[in-house]
């Protein structure tokens, strides 16, 4: 049946340079590794995902097999840590560069460390195509009749993956997010529409908002009088080349203008991208977003305590001084780092994986502030 059923859908700071490098000259180690050795042509080895893991799992919900790909960052060397987890549909086509994506956005200091799962459909010889056409749309449609499993496929999530993911990792319960695209994109929204307390962050790129004449719009109803939802971040975002770009813009203009408490929403229109091209823009600017530090405002007396001069060594120190409400570190090149406020004590930088807590002693004088950098952390010594 499946070879005869045709499917077509439409697819898918170099200012922060000098500090870093600066705060890491004490703790950086260069080790190189090289081999001589050459691999047979007639038989190179597969090339394969460092730091990943993959597990099977059987839904009797969906009476489907299902391939589960996870990363675990660094973090999860740390048996004291739960951590969030990142659900991503489509995992047989994206994982890889979600996990790419992830790596970038840690190390520049966007998004927290979390576990990454990809969800792939399993089996032997699957047709994506077809399955993700079933399990992904929530009702059936003239061009699939055979489509319309989301509410199966959410509740397999909801009642068994997470449960499963749950029992084998170390996961923040109330930190959940949901990425996919196209139809994944669709079923984003289906989920954030139907279930308001499963996840808090989600991601999507260029929903399938069209699917069986705009249903998806009967679900945005029926979300909109229900008040109690946590607080959640969306980001929805479409290439400005597909053709429904019109359409999404439409669609996120109505949502937002149901000014949802408690519901984030951000939106982007990608110049210059299509359909599949999206993905990668689409989930960076997603992570950032959904990820987003607070940036508190704090008050210029309590900022006033930790104008100073830090010593990262005997050779090199620094300055903090404070521009209205706003901390900036002078370097020694003369160059300007602004680091911003996530509560009185705690402040970051954005664009670095850089955050700065500040200590005082017994008779609350600043003494320094612990730094915490991708390469470790240290204790930076007032010295004025």
């Amino acid at each position: 049946m499946k070879s005869k059923i045709q499917i077509t859908f439409h697819r898918l700071s170099s200012l922060f340079i000098p500090l870093i490098f600066i705060f890491t000259l004490l703790q950086t180690k260069t080790t190189t590794a090289q081999t001589g050795r050459t691999d047979s042509l007639s038989s190179p080895p597969a090339v394969q995902i460092a730091g990943t893991q993959s597990l099977r799992l059987v839904s009797t919900i969906v009476g489907q097999e299902f391939n589960l790909y996870i990363n675990l960052p660094r973090e999860y060397g740390d048996s004291t840590k739960s951590l969030p987890v990142i659900y991503l549909i489509d995992g047989q086509w994206d994982f890889p560069l979600l996990n790419a994506i992830f790596g970038e956005q840690y190390y520049d200091g966007f998004v927290p460390g979390a576990i990454v799962v990809g969800i792939a459909w399993g089996g032997s010889n699957p047709n994506f195509d077809y399955l993700r056409a079933r399990d992904l749309t929530p009702t059936p449609a003239a061009q699939a009749p055979f489509a319309g499993n989301a509410p199966k496929f959410l509740q397999f999530i909801r009642t068994e993956l997470i449960p499963f993911i749950d029992a084998r990792y170390r996961t923040k319960k109330d930190d959940r997010t949901l990425i996919g695209s196209s139809l994944g994109g669709l079923f984003t929204l289906y989920a954030l529409f139907q279930e308001t307390t499963l996840f808090n962050r989600y991601v999507l790129t260029s929903p399938a908002i069209g699917w069986d004449n705009g249903v998806v719009e009967s679900y945005e109803k029926n979300y909109a009088p229900n008040k109690s939802l946590q607080p959640t971040k969306l980001f929805m975002a479409v290439g400005g080349l597909e053709g429904n770009a019109n359409e999404f813009e439409k669609f996120a203009d109505r949502l937002k203008s149901k000014k949802l408490e408690g519901l984030d929403i951000e939106t982007r229109v990608l110049q210059g991208s299509g359909h599949s091209g999206g993905k990668a823009e689409g989930y960076t600017r997603g992570l950032q977003f959904v990820f987003a530090k607070p940036s508190v405002m704090v008050d210029a007396v309590i900022l006033d305590q930790y104008v100073g001069t830090y010593k990262i060594n005997p050779e090199i120190k620094i300055k903090v001084v404070r521009e209205e409400n706003q901390l900036v570190a002078l370097l020694p090149d003369s160059s300007r780092f602004p680091i911003f406020a996530e509560s009185q004590t705690d402040f970051y930088g954005k664009g670095a994986y850089l955050f700065i807590h500040f200590k005082k002693d017994d008779k609350g004088k600043v003494t320094g502030f612990q730094l915490e950098q991708y390469g470790g952390q240290q204790f930076i010594e007032r010295a004025d």
